[in-house]
């Protein structure tokens, strides 16, 4: 019974973070569309932070309740699925047009944080120091969308940034955030429980459970985007969200407590660092993700999940 109770807390947990993040990102996007932020950047940014809110108050939360195995399982775990399942089933959907910024300049840095966080957690832990360099490495992606939003060119006025009010933009805001923080806690809580209950590793509940639950508005997000033809959203959504994971949500945790890395969490490291490489090379060579590299891409997490579990 105990058990059940513990399932329904964790489904109940999801549900929030899930509505949590919609709330928070409608009424983020529209305050930046009222300030005519370009859509790329909207994705990159507010709608990657947006949607990686969950993760943050996971991870953040779990580092202090000494569940920190459930921090680099959560970040590595919703990497991977980002790319792997969310990019995938959206392009299998219809094909996703990328900006030339995004293939030559975004999805290599994602490559090269991911490689660094490895790097990073070789002797077992990511402490303060990693988690400050971490940092250095944010506050370097924040300039980098800083030069990109000054150079350019102002966006089409969108119906959707006109129908929402700025007060009722900032109340959605604040009142996503405030369900997403009460959902990360019931989240933490009940996957730990259920964890010590049927003898799994907080490992194996942070890369499939929790990081599949702390995905699903990525997953909302970007599978709407490109149903309705946002491609820049749908695309930056899933690479600023991975940049955030690391850089930001890693980072935190570890200026608030060193995070251990164990020595299972390096193969996942290799699947996140090959993910975001077999994600360049799909749309590099036209700037485009096609539908047979979506498939491809769901093969793959299919044999990783079949491999972990």
């Amino acid at each position: 019974m105990d058990l059940l109770l513990q399932f329904a807390l964790l489904v109940l947990g999801f549900v929030l973070l899930g509505k949590g993040a919609d709330w928070f990102v409608e009424g983020a996007a529209g305050i930046a569309a009222k300030f005519g932020i370009p859509q790329l950047v909207i994705g990159l940014t507010i709608v990657a932070m947006g949607t990686s809110a969950p993760e943050a108050a996971v991870s953040i939360a779990a580092s202090l309740k000494g569940s920190a195995d459930i921090t680099i399982g959560n970040v590595v775990g919703s990497n991977i699925m980002n790319i792997l399942v969310i990019l995938g089933c959206a392009s299998v959907i219809t094909p996703l047009l990328l900006a030339r910024s995004t293939a030559r300049i975004e999805i290599p840095y994602v490559i090269a944080i991911t490689a660094l966080l490895f790097w990073q957690g070789r002797d077992g832990v990511i402490s303060f120091t990693d988690g400050l360099v971490l940092c250095v490495g944010f506050v370097i992606y924040l300039a980098y969308l800083y030069r990109m939003a000054v150079n350019s060119a102002p966006p089409e006025e969108e119906e959707q940034g006109e129908q929402m009010s700025l007060g009722k933009c900032i109340v959605w805001t604040l009142g996503g955030l405030a369900v997403i923080i009460a959902g990360s806690n019931v989240t933490v809580n009940a996957a730990t429980a259920i964890a010590v209950f049927m003898g799994l590793s907080e490992r194996i509940i942070g890369l499939t459970i929790v990081a599949l639950g702390t995905s699903l508005p990525e997953l909302f997000t970007s599978v709407t985007a490109a149903r309705k033809g946002n491609a820049d959203i749908a695309i930056g959504n899933i690479v600023g969200s991975n940049i955030f994971n690391i850089l930001f949500v890693v980072a935190l945790s570890a200026l608030i407590v060193d995070i251990p890395f164990a020595k299972a969490f390096i193969f996942d490291s290799y699947v996140a660092i090959a993910s975001a490489v077999l994600l360049w090379l799909c749309v590099l060579p036209k700037e485009r993700l096609a539908r047979w590299s979506g498939a491809l891409m769901l093969v793959c997490y299919g044999a990783y999940l079949w491999y972990i579990i």
